[in-house]
């Protein structure tokens, strides 16, 4: 995957909307607009992949409808559902939206392969697919999300970084990666390991099905009686949920290491306080959600990305897709407030309660 040739500022990303006009869509050669230009009573389908990671529905859900509620004077119909981690019921919420004759499909996928067969049933009944998050399998007319791989190599610098002098080939690190059914998960492991292979020793390895924190505790449990609790000098973990269960396996053994994460998710943000983890990987959720609302008003209205999509990607079924991809940052208790708190993700209220006030005045954190 490129890494978009643009800047974006954190928390921010100017996107512009294509102007009116009929095209095709580079990287969906075969199909034009299919139809004459449609105004702003569109209907959009929204399919989120699960509610257990906090984003979701706190930050995706919200900040596409706005921006869809935005680009079309407040007329478009947007069909919402969360597949609640059920591959099967996605599929079934696919077809639902078929029927209800969509538009628009912005789809973030539970299984990216599985989903293939309902993408394909999408673009037969003439409704365009933005795969959001998640590169879908299947023909998707569009594509945004976070340049992965570089997620993966900002959270292995960072743990190198809090290892310092422990940062050798004999240290030992255990590795909790993401599901194998999340092709990001793939991609967050390669970067990693780009950054970490030969410089420490990764003792033990695991992907976490369903990015679930109870497995990502069991597996910790594990590698602490497999390499021993005095052996582990870091843990990677692929995002904020499983590192709280991968703290609590942690504390119960007493053992105080660093461990990384990913999405700025309260907690996370709580804990780099506290510090029981080291850091977490900020996206600015606004931009891409932004990229995803525009894409799919201009591909229901039958206008052109080339304004907005200045990259392309390809997957295992569709090439030079149309894309936009968001850059990344590292969250560690030194610039919170230059973040999550800048951006309005949290207040300091929301991050400082009672059990962290003391933690905030020390670093700073207004």
């Amino acid at each position: 995957m490129r890494r978009a040739a643009f800047a974006v500022a954190a928390g921010a990303m100017a996107v512009s909307l294509a102007a009116c006009g009929s095209a095709k869509e580079s990287g969906d050669k075969a199909e034009s607009s299919g139809s004459a230009a449609k105004g702003d009573n569109i209907k959009v389908g929204l399919l989120l992949p699960e509610n257990k990671t906090a984003r979701y529905e706190k930050f995706d859900r919200p900040l596409i409808e706005k921006k869809i509620k935005e680009l079309t004077n407040n007329k478009a119909t947007i069909q919402y559902n969360n597949a609640r981690q059920d591959a099967s019921l996605q599929a079934q919420q696919v077809d639902t939206m078929i029927t209800n004759k969509v538009d628009v499909l912005i789809l973030d996928a539970v299984d990216a392969k599985a989903i293939q067969n309902s993408v394909q049933k999408a673009k037969d009944a003439g409704i365009k697919v933005v795969a959001y998050d998640r590169l879908a399998e299947g023909p998707i007319s569009a594509y945004t999300s976070f340049d992965n791989e570089e997620v993966g190599k900002t959270q292995g610098e960072a743990l190198l970084t809090a290892l310092g002098s422990k940062a050798t080939k004999s240290s030992k690190i255990v590795m909790i990666n993401g599901s194998v059914t999340d092709p990001n998960a793939a991609q967050f492991k390669k970067g990693a390991h780009s950054v970490l292979d030969g410089k420490v020793t990764i003792a033990k390895e695991y992907d976490t099905k369903e990015w679930s924190p109870d497995n990502a505790n069991s597996e910790m449990e594990a590698a602490i009686s497999a390499v021993g609790a005095k052996n582990i000098a870091g843990v990677y973990s692929a995002n904020d949920g499983m590192a709280g269960g991968i703290i609590t396996a942690l504390k119960a053994a007493g053992i105080s290491v660093p461990v990384t994460g990913q999405d700025a998710e309260l907690a996370g943000v709580q804990r780099i306080v506290a510090g029981t983890q080291y850091m977490s990987v900020y996206k600015p959720y606004a931009p891409e959600a932004d990229a995803a609302a525009e894409m799919a008003v201009a591909l229901a209205k039958g206008t052109s990305l080339d304004s907005i999509a200045k990259d392309k990607v390809s997957s295992g079924s569709a090439t030079d897709v149309p894309s936009v991809l968001v850059p990344v940052q590292s969250l560690t208790k030194d610039n919170i407030n230059d973040t999550v708190i800048k951006d309005g993700v949290y207040t300091a209220a929301d991050i400082c309660t009672s059990a962290y006030k003391a933690a905030c005045d020390k670093l700073g954190i207004k």
